[in-house]
Parts: C-alpha cells; structure tokens; sequence
C-alpha cells in the first residue's frame, strides 16, 4: 500500500527522518510510536502531501484514496449526522446527480453504484459511529456549531471513520476521548477493513487495534510484526535497550534476594529460600546499552499522613449555577485511596474533581475535610492556565520568592527542567513539556490527595511509564480521570462509575466496563453495566501499586516485631528470671510465643504479597 525508500525529512535544517525505509502491506493496521519530536507527524504531512521530501520516494497505488481528522473542528448549522454522511464525497455527488438526471442509462448507472457502495445503509453506519463516539439520537441532529470544540474533533474523526478511505491516517485520535470512546474506538480499528496508520502513545490501543509497528528512533524507522507488547518484547531481544523491564529486573532480584537473606537460615523456609536462589542464578541479566533520558515524575512527600477519612461527603449536591450535576453522593475517601473514575463525558466526572478539590462548593449536604488536608489538581485547565510568555523558572520563583537562585533552580530541575531548558519560553515547549510543567506546579505543595484529570494527553508512552512509577511511589490518595487504561490499570484500585446524576464504586473490573461499553455501543447491553458474574472480583485482582504499598507495610510491621522478640529473648535468658519472677517468666515467654506467631504470620504474608506483586508486574 504505501513504500518509503530511503525518505529524508527535515524541519528548520535539522534531519528528522534521514536514508530510512519501510514497506507498509496492503490491509495493515500500523501503529507508529516513538518519543516526542523524533518525526512522526511531520512524516504524517509528507504522506499526505502537505510538505516536500528532501530525499527519498513516497510511493502510493494509484488512485488510492487517504483520509485524515481535519485540522480545523467542523462547525456550521449542518446536524452531525449529515456532516459525517458529507465526508462520503462519492455518495453525495451521485446523490445530487440522481435528483437532476435525464438520460435514462446514467439513471440506472447511478443507481448502480449507490447500491455497490451501499449507500443507502450509510445513514445507520454513520449513527452508529457517532453513537460509538458518544453522540446519543438526539445530538446526532443538532447543529455541529452547537457543541464546544473538543465534542466537534470528535464529528472530524467520526466524518475520516465513515469515509473509509484506502489510507487512513489518526494522529493521537484518543486526545479528544473518553475512556468510552477511545474503547470504542479501539474495537472499530481492529475491524477496520483497509490500510491505517495510526499515531497513538495509548498502550492499549496499540495492543488491541493493530498488527504492525513501526518504530521511529534516531532518524530511522523499522516496521515490526504484532502489536505493541510484540513489538516491546522484539525490541528487548533484539537492542536490550527497555529500561523498564531492566527495572522490573532488578526489583525482582531485590525481592528475591530479600527473601533468601530473611530466610536461609529458618529450616521451615529453606527449601522455598533454596528455590529463589536457584531462581536468581538462572536469570539473565538484562545490559541496557542506552539508558531512557526521560525525567521521572517528582511528587513531593508530605510530612505526616492525615488519619480517615480525609474527605467524607453526606448527601451532598453539586453542580453550577445553582442546578446539580450530581446529587446524593455519599462517598468517603481513605488517604491511600487510588481510584478510577468511570462514566462518559458530560456525565460529571470533572464536577466530581472540582468538588474533592475545593474548586466547587456544594449545593446542599455537608462535606467534611480533613484540616489538613493538602489537594494537588491537574486538568486540561491547568496547562491552559500557564504564562505562554514565562518559562519553567519563572513559575517555580513566583512560587518560592523567599528562596535563593540555586534553591530555586533545583526545585526547577526536579520538576524536569534543568540548564538552559529552565529558561525555555513556554509558548516553545512541547505539549508534553507543559504538561510535565503543570504537573509539577499542581503537586508543588506536597499534597495528600492528587486528582489527576487527563494526565497522559500529550506524553509519549516512555512518559506515561514514569508517571506510573511516580504514582505507584506516590503514598497519598489519587483520583484517576483517564482515557489511557493502562494508567488506571496500573494505578487504580477501585473504580467509581459517574452516571445518571449520581457516583456509585463500580464492583467489576476494566475488562467488564469494557464489555459493557461495546456492547452498549452495538445496542446489545442492559441499562445498568454490571459485571459478569463469573469474574473474579477486583478485589482479589490488587494492582502493582497497591501490592507495593502492602509490602512496605508488612516489611513495617516484620522490623517492629523481630527487636522486640530479640529484646524478650534477652529477658527470657537471665538464669533466675523463673526463680526470682516466676509470673513475670511466664508473661514474657507468652509475649514471646504470640510475637512469634505474629512475625510467622507477617511472614507468610510477604512471602504471598511478594509473588503477587511479581505476577502482576509481569502481567502488565
């Protein structure tokens, strides 16, 4: 479908793309992945024909139709449903045609083709795309001049979809979504029937919707077989350059080592610490040649934690201008709470944020807050919010104006600006620089709770891994508004679905709401998403971030309990305890047997925390 023979691009003198090749088959659905700035949308421009070469040949069969999301939202008194059925060009032209036609052989000839192009079931197709992208029957015959921009790239995508041109062509199409469409989204490029490349940093659509990956680094491309995880496992064996599987590595060598040091010398544990040291000698150490530059996600430590709850809401309203959104919340939230919000847009999720963050007061209830309580608060708002015409180091000094210049430029750095980036316009950042940027001011004061409202828009996948990691160290709450499921997979622990006015915890897992989302999307789904009743329950199902949380707690409890046995054993081993103390000798050897059951206990619970945090960070 589409050859590139040695294609060299560049941008302001600087080669982006130079000398590389790749042949894209016919049918393929190609995922293009690759860190920020290396080349992708501007190859994406050449392919259309927008820019030039400097080098190289482009070469597309004949007559092959590309389609692309326009630039520019739709907007105009047309409704949605006729502005998708408008992207059809062929079918509208023989349409107009066949309102004006005379001779009697081009009738039947028009006729002809409406039908080979099945244009008169283009109607329902066209809703059901809409529907999929969250568009009920109603809003499909509104105006598209009466929705806001972001609902209006959703109409240009669903206009590219209905098209079906030879060549499509998606650049991040999950930025404008919900966790709704983009599942939605995901399970139609999966059947998309021709050639498309699709530019995306969403782990979950590059595994779920397409079958090749072509890799940008250092100036060339390679195309790979598979989708995502394929890929990142080819690359591994092939370059041994994925930090993060050296990282998971090292921990489970950690954890292994733990686990032998602790218990070698138990005859009880022997044989299990004989396993893990086998286990160890047998792994293969992973040599990583180029080490990842991205810097990682500081999230400063608050002092002390605050006890529960920290936030608890009775009968509590909210919404604007005096009319509800959502209505008789009673919801309390844990310090250590991780939780995913579910539900479409418009539903109340963000209204559900700004409450928790104090951005909303209530209408009516009573909402009780810890007086301690610090909130860390990111949304799209909050990258717009920024000075265009500041720089790193000019919002950070607005923050510490008591601070010295080096004090100052090391907090800068730590947010993940340091040198000469510190002192970069923010108009000439990347949107992911932003967004690292109004990361960093949002949890700038330590806080016990984050409420992070679409955080990976604009992060390269390597990035949205570090905000993974930075979560999963992270000790406070976390309140997860998210499209990208790998993030909520990987950081929440329960879910809360925002629907019909109202906030309810959601009992099944993603892979059940994703059911559910399809099927409603297909019309096949009851009212209310309910899990399936032979899943295993999410409880039981913990995530990486929270089984982490659970070890460090167990390793607390074991560091408490192993002096204070030692302590009782010296006691016990004066020689007259029993002659001069004989009740004391015998409390203190009954201290001693229930600490020792304890430790056994907290023992046997790390040892199975430890192989599930294992199971799971191998399963991600």
């Amino acid at each position: 479908m589409l050859q590139v023979t040695n294609l060299t691009l560049r941008v302001a003198g600087r080669a982006l793309i130079e000398d590389a090749s790749a042949m894209i088959p016919e049918g393929a659905r190609v995922g293009i992945v690759g860190r920020n700035g290396c080349g992708k949308t501007t190859f994406f421009k050449a392919v259309a024909g927008d820019i030039g070469t400097d080098g190289g040949d482009l070469y597309l069969p004949k007559g092959a139709r590309f389609g692309r999301v326009a630039q520019e939202a739709p907007s105009g008194p047309d409704s949605l449903l006729d502005r998708v059925l408008a992207a059809d060009t062929e079918r509208t032209a023989l349409l107009e045609e066949a309102e004006t036609a005379l001779d009697p052989q081009r009738i039947a000839d028009i006729h002809t083709r409406l039908a080979e192009i099945d244009a008169y079931a283009a109607p329902a197709r066209a809703a059901r795309i809409l529907s999929g992208l969250g568009f009920d029957a109603e809003a499909q015959d509104r105006p598209c001049s009466s929705f806001s921009g972001g609902w209006r790239m959703r109409v240009a995508l669903a206009a590219v979809l209905f098209s079906e041109p030879d060549l499509l062509l998606l650049d991040e199409p999950t930025n404008h979504l919900d966790l709704e469409g983009t599942l939605w989204l995901q399970d139609y490029l999966a059947r998309y029937p021709r050639t498309a490349l699709i530019i995306s940093h969403d782990r979950d659509l590059l595994d779920a919707s397409v079958d090749h990956i072509l890799h940008f680094d250092q100036g060339k491309f390679v195309l790979y077989r598979g989708n995502f995880t394929s890929f990142d496992r080819q690359r591994r064996e092939k370059l041994a350059l994925d930090v993060k599987a050296k990282k998971k590595q090292d921990a489970e060598k950690e954890r292994l080592q733990s686990f032998i040091n602790r218990f070698k010398a138990k005859a009880s544990k022997a044989k299990q610490a004989q396993s893990r040291v086998k286990r160890l000698e047998k792994m293969e150490t992973i040599s990583v040649s180029i080490e990842s530059d991205v810097v990682p996600f500081y999230i400063p430590p608050f002092d002390k934690p605050l006890a529960p709850p920290i936030i608890a809401l009775d009968r509590v309203s909210v919404g604007y201008d005096n009319k509800p959104v959502l209505t008789k919340l009673d919801l309390s939230l844990a310090p250590d709470a991780r939780i995913g919000l579910l539900g479409s847009n418009g539903n109340g999720k963000s209204t559900l944020s700004k409450l928790l963050a104090g951005q909303l007061a209530p209408i009516t209830g009573d909402m009780h807050k810890s007086s301690k309580l610090t909130v860390g608060y990111f949304a799209q708002h909050t990258v717009e919010g920024l000075d265009l015409d500041g720089t790193p180091y000019s919002h950070v000094r607005a923050r510490l104006p008591q601070m010295t210049e080096p004090q100052v430029r090391a907090r800068v750095a730590r947010i993940g600006f340091s040198g000469q980036r510190a002192d970069t316009v923010v108009n000439r950042l990347s949107g992911g620089e932003k967004a690292r940027l109004a990361m960093g001011l949002a949890v700038f004061d330590a806080p016990h709770l984050l409420i992070l409202d679409e955080p990976t828009n604009h992060l390269d996948i390597d990035s949205r891994a570090a905000l993974v990691d930075a979560l999963a160290e992270y000790e406070g709450a976390v309140i997860l508004v998210s499209h990208d499921r790998h993030l909520l997979d990987a950081c929440a622990d329960d879910l809360w679905l925002v629907a019909n006015g109202g906030v309810k915890r959601y009992d099944g897992s993603l892979d059940d709401y994703q059911k559910f989302v399809l099927k409603t999307a297909r019309g096949e789904a009851d009212p209310k998403p309910a899990p399936a009743s032979d899943e295993t329950p999410r409880a039981k199902r913990a995530s990486p971030s929270s089984l982490r949380h659970k070890l460090k707690e167990i390793e607390g409890v074991i560091a408490k309990l192993e002096p204070e046995i030692t302590r009782l054993d010296q006691e016990l081993a004066a020689p007259d305890l029993y002659a001069r103390n004989p009740v004391k000798g015998a409390d203190l050897s009954k201290q001693r047997m229930a600490l020792a059951a304890a430790l056994a206990e907290a023992e046997e619970l790390w040892i199975d925390t430890s192989e599930r945090l294992s199971a799971a960070e191998a399963a991600q």
